[in-house]
């Protein structure tokens, strides 16, 4: 089969790679539709350890099922892969479990290719009207999905219900579908690249800014740098929430003095549990997140390409979308 493969560094190189086997409760899933995320991105600067090359990346899929009972299936994946008996597992936190695994990091290759395998529980089947391509967006909307869960729930009951996200890419936009399908109707996008301000402003009903000013009860950080948790620490109310989901770096940033003495709740948070991908899913094939007319779709041949766009911040949409069949 035709992947793109992770060499080392900004290289990235398509080519023929073996076929995978599908073993015990496996089963062979045909990729249509993958997107980028940010942790890929993150490989393929050489920045994450847990991702060695040469190495498959890729986790966020949709496509057929190949083979057995179910084949022919519209499926996304749910690519968190979890041991299912630790005390995590067990009370419905798959996404903290210890010995979980995700495909794009070893043992698992990820889904920039032709093929990939998954577990037959991590599969949604997706409605035979909708397009796989949009359904590969399941998981970074499930990212959102559980940051704005987590928030909402986190938030004090009497407050308002404002939310600033910093950062307009596919996870700050998830969550704040996400939030407003949680109820949380006035949000504030912050995105400091102008090509995408202007192209979020076009696609999306939301209030995209640069920049702004005042307090919001909640604050989701969808970037992750010092500098982005420093505007977190500044405009979250007292007695509010900052949602961190971003993983840019792992420097300073915060404002502990005045997260301690006015109360501020910080939360870090992960990936989603089993539950919160298949609410997302429903959510998704309900109409509830919106057109999702922001995607970008190129053919995986073009992969090489779309790293270096990423890289140059020359790509508007905040989602490229790989096809391998293209």
């Amino acid at each position: 089969m035709k992947a793109l493969v992770y060499d080392g560094p900004k290289v990235v190189s398509y080519r023929e790679v073996p076929d995978p086997i599908p073993g015990q409760d496996n089963v062979l899933i045909k990729i249509k539709a993958v997107g980028i995320c940010g942790s890929d991105m993150h490989a393929y600067l050489g920045h994450d350890d847990r991702r060695p090359a040469p190495l498959i990346l890729g986790h966020e899929a949709a496509g057929t099922i190949s083979g057995g009972d179910r084949n022919g299936e519209r499926v996304t994946i749910n690519p968190l892969v979890s041991c299912g008996t630790c005390w995590a597992c067990c009370n419905g936190r798959e996404n903290i479990c210890p010995n979980r695994e995700i495909i794009s990091m070893p043992p698992r290759e990820g889904a920039f290719a032709q093929y990939v395998t998954m577990p037959e529980q991590n599969l949604v089947t997706v409605p035979s009207d909708y397009y796989l391509q949009k359904a590969a967006l399941v998981e970074p909307l499930a990212v959102g999905w559980h940051t704005a869960k987590l928030a909402v729930h986190a938030i004090d009951i009497n407050m308002e219900k404002r939310a600033l996200v910093i950062g307009g890419g596919a996870i700050g936009l998830a969550t704040a579908l996400a939030l407003k399908a949680m109820g949380i109707d006035d949000i504030v996008i912050s995105e400091f690249n102008p090509l995408r301000r202007e192209y979020l402003q076009e696609h999306i009903d939301a209030n995209v800014v640069e920049k702004t000013e005042g307090a919001f009860p909640i604050v989701i950080d969808a970037v992750g740098f010092g500098s982005t948790r420093a505007v977190a620490s500044q405009q979250v109310s007292p007695g509010g929430i900052i949602a961190h989901v971003g993983l840019g770096d792992n420097t300073d940033g915060l404002d502990i003095r005045r997260i301690t003495l006015q109360e501020i709740t910080f939360i870090g948070t992960y990936t989603y549990t089993a539950q919160d991908f298949k609410d997302t899913a429903e959510a998704l094939f309900a109409g509830r997140l919106g057109l999702l007319e922001w995607i970008e779709k190129r053919p995986l041949s073009e992969g090489k390409a779309s790293f270096r766009d990423l890289l140059g911040n020359t790509v508007a949409a905040p989602k490229i979308v790989l096809e391998p069949w293209a």
